[in-house]
């Protein structure tokens, strides 16, 4: 609560916004929300404290989403997926002791231009094939790609959502996945940077703050999920995350 009673009015009400749209976007869509809260909180915030600010959202959220389907969908995509999700922790792990290694700037380039390079790729229609005979390495290479980004910025879904779809997953497959994937990261990325002093009494209390507006958002998101065309949707979250993505890089430029 610190942190939120030292910003002003203004800023407070911004941060707040945040949350609740990263949770819309959340139960709408199934992913995004690290996205959505690392472009907005450090668009008013450093990046280490925007980084703290959205592990519990995450985690509490993505741990909505993994038991929706129900312990035994959940077990059995466990069971499919297992190796993606070994090597997700094992990079998450790794990578995220560059948060406290790297100056800021550089941060805010190494998160800003994925999340450009990702919003811009699906505004432009891009979508990934993957062939069956390249499936194990395409497995390893998301992991791996997925962890590293992971672990310095929480955001690990772009490559995976990118994967899965590569692949052709059904839907109700597909969020199972999603779900078990980046509930098992949070819990990761949360370990790892209580490691790191990342997350300390201080940010632990912020990110806890947003965590009801975040909720109030994911509920939101979930209604919407059958009142409106999520492609349309879609779309325009993309516009928003390319928008604060370029404004991370200016940032790190500055």
């Amino acid at each position: 609560m610190e942190i939120l009673l030292s910003v002003s009015e203004g800023t407070l009400l911004f941060l707040l916004f945040v949350a609740v749209f990263a949770g819309i976007v959340k139960g709408a869509v199934g992913f995004a929300m690290p996205l959505v809260m690392m472009s907005g909180l450090s668009a008013v915030l450093p990046v280490p404290i925007a980084l703290a600010g959205l592990i519990l959202p995450t985690l509490v959220m993505n741990v909505w989403q993994a038991l929706r389907g129900g312990v035994g969908a959940l077990w059995r995509a466990t069971q499919k997926y297992w190796r993606l999700l070994s090597i997700v922790l094992v990079f998450i792990f790794l990578s995220g002791q560059l948060v406290v290694a790297l100056p800021e700037a550089l941060l805010s380039a190494m998160i800003g231009v994925p999340i450009t390079f990702y919003a811009a790729s699906q505004l432009l229609g891009w979508r990934l094939r993957v062939a069956p005979r390249h499936h194990r390495r395409a497995e390893v290479g998301t992991g791996i790609v997925a962890g590293f980004f992971g672990g310095f910025s929480g955001i690990w879904g772009p490559p995976i959502v990118a994967y899965l779809t590569a692949l052709d997953t059904p839907k109700a497959e597909q969020v199972r996945a999603q779900g078990l994937l980046y509930g098992m990261g949070s819990v990761a990325f949360l370990i790892t940077h209580l490691r790191t002093g990342v997350l300390t009494g201080i940010s632990l209390q912020f990110s806890a703050a947003l965590l009801v507006p975040a909720a109030i958002g994911m509920a939101v998101g979930f209604w919407l999920q059958d009142k409106m065309d999520q492609a349309r949707f879609r779309q325009a979250t993309m516009v928003l995350l390319l928008v604060a993505g370029l404004n991370l890089i200016r940032r790190s430029l500055m």
